[in-house]
This record gives structure tokens, C-alpha cells and sequence, in this order.
């Protein structure tokens, strides 16, 4: 195993979606791990091709939206019933009927502030500099081109290795990724 703390790890240059969904399976099925794809267009199957899992913004927007629903209507509560209760033309102190547009308002806002942050956290945003953004021709991710990078934390990643197998899926372009 050959780790160089001054590489991040190993990229290769591909023309079509297909050759990316191809060489990304290739390389999982040669064992790697730490394996990240880049593309200008959102690529089907390429999720289940680098193995990842589900992600966790749904259950966290759930518990936002549970949180900010529940938090809302047990402060109306606890404003009406018990610091402040007035008995107004005999109603009921917990008339929750009057509580409900204002726990559907938190429901809402506390599921969308938690989708939006949930988000970022979970890419690790904001994130302004990447070590793949010292690959010169990098700047084709955004139009026309297609990468794949083994990360050199992976525990199996060795340098030569990792740029004999990307040469054989028929990679354009193989470059060392710089960890500056």
C-alpha cells in the first residue's frame, strides 16, 4: 500500500455516461471503497454504481417538522393553559382548534430548515476549495466530460495500481490528484 500524504488520490478522464457507470463498477468491483464520480448532468445509476446509501434528509426533515409542530403547539398550550389563562366568553383554556394554523406553519418551517440544513451538513457545505479543482482539466466536469477519482485513503490504494486499472477501462486522461 503506497500512501502519499501530499496526494489525494487518482483521477480518470471519461467521454460518455456509460464509460463513468462502467469504470465506476469496474473499480468498486476491484475493491475500492473511497471512490467518487463527477459529471455536468445528473447520471442514472451512477448512485447504485459507486454504492451509496440512502440519505438521511428525509428522516431529518421528518424530526424538523415533528419538532417545530409539537414545539409550536405545546408553547400555545402553555401560554393559554397555564402562564396566562384567560377565561374569555366560557371556552375552554386548551382550545387546541385555534392552535392549528400555527402548528402547521412551525410543521412546515421546521421541516424546511431542517431539509436545507440537514443538506449541507450532510455534503459537508459550504465547501469553496477541493483538492480535485488542482486538476487543470477539471474544468470539463461542469461541460463535457466525465470523472472518476480513488481517493488515496482508501486501504487498498496503491498509485501505479489505481493508474493501471483506470488505463484499462479506457480512461482519456489519468492524472495525480494533488492534496493542496
Amino acid at each position: 500500500m503506497l500512501h502519499r500524504s501530499h496526494i489525494y488520490g487518482v483521477m480518470g478522464e471519461f467521454s460518455t455516461p456509460d464509460e463513468l457507470i462502467h469504470a465506476t463498477e469496474k473499480v468498486r468491483e476491484a475493491g475500492y471503497r473511497r471512490v467518487n464520480a463527477y459529471s455536468p448532468f445528473p447520471v442514472e445509476g451512477l448512485s447504485e454504481a459507486l454504492g451509496l446509501k440512502r440519505n438521511m434528509v428525509a428522516p431529518i426533515c421528518l424530526l424538523g417538522g415533528l419538532t417545530g409542530g409539537l414545539g409550536g403547539f405545546f408553547f400555545q398550550y402553555w401560554v393559554a393553559v397555564i402562564a396566562y389563562p384567560q377565561n374569555i366568553a366560557g371556552r375552554p383554556l386548551n382550545s387546541w382548534p385555534a392552535f392549528i394554523p400555527v402548528t402547521f406553519e412551525l410543521t412546515i418551517l421546521g421541516a424546511a430548515l431542517s431539509a436545507v440544513f440537514g443538506m449541507l451538513a450532510l455534503n459537508k457545505l459550504p465547501q469553496p476549495h477541493h483538492p480535485v479543482f488542482n486538476v487543470p482539466r477539471f474544468t470539463h466536469a461542469s461541460s463535457d466530460r466525465f470523472f472518476v477519482c480513488i481517493e488515496a485513503k482508501d486501504p487498498k490504494f496503491h498509485l501505479e495500481e489505481c493508474a493501471r486499472l483506470l488505463q484499462q477501462l479506457h480512461a482519456h486522461h489519468i492524472v495525480e490528484v494533488p492534496d493542496d
